[in-house]
């Protein structure tokens, strides 16, 4: 696609939008299940909810463009998440694994942030005010997403630490 316009431009950035969202449907079930926090997993599970939501609301967002999802793949979530299914094949005590896991899903989120929010303006600098205000509110759970997992964090670092130092010290020279 040629971008002949900031509105060719957004029509494209809501397609790879919407790829992100493919992806992320695929990817949160797998990050839910090998997250051995309660609280952890239930965080995924929520998302994936508010995830399946995003892709819809990003498929009638280019419908009202008169757009399509199209065949455009976001090949830099496509890495995050590969990058991601790697932590998820370590071997690792469950609290430090839960850690790495985290560290992998804010990457996501941080992507996400970074791409609504520009895209948003976008929406507005063209008016497109109601796409910008759909935008907005995907952006505003992206946040919120985000926090959660921050706030999770503190209470799965604490356990990865202790899980560590109870280690014996043959094991962590191990590594």
């Amino acid at each position: 696609m040629a971008f002949r316009s900031l509105q060719d431009l957004l029509i494209h950035e809501l397609q790879d939008l919407h790829s992100v969202e493919q992806q992320l449907t695929e990817a949160l079930p797998k990050m839910a299940k090998n997250a051995a926090h309660p609280e952890l997993r239930a965080a995924f599970e929520d998302h994936l909810g508010e995830t399946k939501g995003h892709l819809e609301q990003v498929g009638r967002l280019l419908e009202s463009m008169d757009a399509k999802p199209g065949k455009v793949k976001c090949v830099a979530m496509a890495g995050i998440i590969k990058e991601g299914e790697e932590t998820l094949k370590e071997d690792a005590p469950e609290a430090i694994k839960d850690a790495a896991i985290i560290g992998a899903a804010q990457r996501v989120e941080h992507y996400e942030i970074a791409v609504y929010g520009t895209v948003r303006a976008m929406a507005e600098t063209i008016g497109e005010s109601e796409v910008a205000l759909a935008l907005d509110k995907i952006l505003a759970q992206e946040h919120a997403a985000d926090e959660r997992l921050t706030e999770l964090s503190e209470t799965i670092n604490k356990q990865a630490q202790a899980e560590a130092a109870a280690a014996s010290p043959g094991e962590r020279r191990k590594r």
